[in-house]
């Protein structure tokens, strides 16, 4: 499933593109791709006609797009779930079609240019909805959109949909004392309180079990029994692993994940634990382990990650 630096990769390409641009038409060729939507097919695309892209947000694994309507109004958002396999991919209009296709955007480029946006998606378990956009707790901005929106009344607001995320580690506003906070109050091993949205978003498989390694914590750690130093040195790790794959365009294992151009990640070139089973150890060279974990895995070295007694 893609995680924060895959959504922030889609997110950055979206934005190059489809910032200011006007929506001319919207074809749904497989309606389960807007199961979200409760409204119904012909309301998603009777709001989106002619509606103008403000800009594109993201919190953790949630995309957003603040729409101007075509009649003026504003306060919804078209909030992309990639789920599983989605792909957000941009095309010059009319060019060949791309397989597994379930909804087509025509637009208008802010330069004028005729582009379409495909949602791409497999397994079907990804949709687009239009959202009501409402305030963020805290005030500040809904989520990350590259200081796109400086100044306009979108910009501190989030879709109704994701206003119960927790703001993620490469977010400027994140709030490192408020997350130590809430690893005291969890006596779940340390992996669990990661991928735990409430807590912090945007961390899956993959990095927590990079961070993780990094730190030589063993999954299963109790987050309440973590140090205020090693807690730190953990979030450290977590941001310093995310903001390097964003770099890289993300992580990609088959053809499920892309960015807007249809090209797949790198940073899998750089992993020191998941996927690396066997493989010896990058610190200390004893093999990498792999235990069964909530219905998938967890990767770490039994000699650098102790587990805990």
């Amino acid at each position: 499933m893609p995680e924060l630096p895959e959504v922030e990769t889609v997110r950055l390409g979206l934005s190059d593109y489809l910032t200011g641009a006007s929506i001319r038409a919207v074809e749904i060729l497989d309606e389960r791709s807007l199961k979200r939507h409760l409204a119904g097919p012909k309301d998603f695309t009777k709001t989106l006609a002619d509606a103008k892209i403000l800009g594109v947000s993201r919190r953790g694994k949630f995309l957003w797009m603040p729409l101007e309507l075509a009649n003026g109004g504003t306060g919804l958002a078209l909030v992309g779930h990639l789920g599983m396999s989605g792909q957000m991919l941009i095309r010059d209009g009319g060019a060949q079609a791309d397989k597994l296709t379930r909804i087509v955007m025509h637009v208008e480029s802010a330069k004028g240019e005729d582009l379409e946006f495909r949602f791409v998606d497999q397994r079907i378990f990804g949709s687009l909805q239009i959202d009501e956009l409402v305030p963020t707790k805290d005030g500040a901005a809904g989520g990350f959109s590259a200081g796109v929106g400086v100044g306009q009344p979108w910009l501190n607001l989030i879709p109704r949909s994701a206003a119960h995320i927790a703001r993620d580690p490469l977010d400027e506003y994140f709030d490192q004392d408020l997350v130590l906070s809430k690893f005291k109050k969890k006596n779940s091993g340390i992996k669990r309180v990661l991928l735990d949205q409430g807590v912090l978003s945007g961390i899956g498989n993959i990095y927590a079990d990079e961070a993780l390694w990094a730190s030589k914590l063993h999954y299963d750690h109790p987050a309440n029994r973590l140090t205020k130093a090693k807690a730190l040195e953990l979030l450290q790790a977590v941001q310093s692993i995310l903001a390097k794959a964003v770099d890289a365009g993300g992580t990609s294992f088959d053809e499920q994940y892309k960015n807007v151009n249809g090209e797949s990640g790198y940073f899998e070139v750089s992993l020191n634990a998941y996927g690396q089973t066997s493989q010896p150890c990058n610190r200390c060279g004893r093999p990498i382990k792999r235990d069964a974990w909530m219905n998938r895995g967890s990767h770490f070295c039994p000699n650098c990650q102790k587990r805990p007694r």
